[in-house]
This record gives C-alpha cells, sequence and structure tokens, in this order.
C-alpha cells in the first residue's frame, strides 16, 4: 500500500510518543513495585507528566511528552534540548558525561576536574578529550542511523512482529531504557528486562489509523 509522507510522517510522530508514553508508565509501574513513591523525582521527561496515555487522539495531545533530556549533576539540571545530543550523552558512562558537563557548563578547569575524582590535571584532561571522542562518534553514528534508516517501513514491520525490526526499535530506545533502568542510584538490570519486556508487547499493539 502505497502512502502519502504526511501520513508517514504522523504514524512516525505518533509511535515515538506512544514508545515514550509506554516507558514511562512501565517505568513507574516498576519504581511502585520496588516501593518507590509515586511522588518522588524519578528524572526526565517521562516522568513529568501524570496525565493517562490515550493513543490516537490528536498529534497536539503528543506535544506535552516531546520535552528536552534534564540531566541532574551536583544537584543541579541541565537541560539538553537537543535529542540527538541527548542521545549520545545517554550512550557515555557516568563519569565521563559528568565530566563533559563539569567542563562545558559548569566552567571547571582539568585541574578542578581532577580533583573532583581525586586524579591530576592529566588524568583530567586524558578523560575529556576521551569523552569528546566518544561522544562525536555516537553523534555520527546517530546522524547516519538517521539518514539511512527508513523509520515508517521500520514501525510497519515491528508492529508486524518481525524480530529484526522489533530489535531495531529497542535499540533506538535502548539509551532511555537504560537511564530508566536506574534506582536509586545503580542501574538494575531486571528494570532494564521489565522494560524492555514491556515495550516489545506494546509494539505489536500499535494500531495504524487509518
Amino acid at each position: 500500500m502505497i502512502y502519502s509522507e504526511e501520513y508517514k510522517e504522523h504514524i512516525e510522530y505518533t509511535f515515538a510518543a506512544f514508545c515514550r508514553v509506554v516507558l514511562h508508565n512501565a517505568a513507574m509501574t516498576v519504581y511502585r513495585d520496588l516501593g518507590r513513591k509515586r511522588k518522588r523525582e524519578v528524572s526526565l521527561e517521562y516522568l513529568i507528566s501524570e496525565t493517562p496515555f490515550e493513543p490516537f487522539t490528536t498529534d497536539t495531545y503528543f506535544e506535552q511528552y516531546d520535552q528536552p533530556t534534564v540531566f541532574v549533576i551536583k544537584g543541579q539540571e541541565i537541560v539538553v534540548a537537543n535529542k540527538q545530543l541527548a542521545d549520545a550523552l545517554l550512550k557515555l558512562s557516568e563519569q565521563r558525561r559528568n565530566v563533559l558537563f563539569l567542563y562545558f557548563f559548569f566552567g571547571y578547569t582539568d585541574a578542578q576536574i581532577g580533583k573532583e575524582y581525586g586524579r591530576n590535571r592529566s588524568t583530567a584532561n586524558y578523560w575529556k578529550l576521551a569523552a569528546l571522542k566518544q561522544l562525536r562518534k555516537e553523534m555520527e553514528r546517530l546522524e547516519y542511523e538517521e539518514q539511512e534508516a527508513d523509520t515508517f517501513e521500520v514501525i510497519e514491520k515491528a508492529v508486524a512482529g518481525e524480530p529484526e525490526a522489533i530489535e531495531l526499535v529497542l535499540q533506538h530506545y535502548s539509551p532511555r531504557i537504560k537511564y530508566l533502568s536506574k534506582y536509586k542510584g545503580n542501574f538494575n538490570s531486571d528494570i532494564q528486562d521489565r522494560l524492555q519486556v514491556q515495550l516489545m508487547k506494546a509494539i505489536i499493539q500499535f494500531r495504524f489509523d487509518k
């Protein structure tokens, strides 16, 4: 079947919002199961809204979920509005990410960063350069994937239950899943597994509005 570009864009936008809300709801359920109070801050855009998900209403409904990514370091929030940059930053280790934030957002020198971690200036400079190198590679990879992938086709195949397409969707959301899989500051593989399972179940339940 031939679809218009407008329809494809609508489905891509709707599917992206759908997946984000699925992860939001799944994360909230996991946190409650683990005893975390609902009102406690668990960070990032997935947990901002208390509005329940009502699929396939209007595009404006989903705009509230397309929020910038918020990182917290030294008790301060750093807002990253560029999605590609945020996703690339989420691919870095926490230490490398924090080194970049300390340098670019807090204005720390290499010596100050080294002192923060109990290391010398040379080590901090090495960490910074390594983090920048990885960040550039991640952004290049993300840009390449966006250019090469036929998003609508991937969605079609994933909804139809094709394993490779579902895996592509999981890979796309892996940075978000990884971030949401932190519990009390520590990565929890059980949370990650539960979020992945819930997203896979939701993908095949997604409906195209004709």
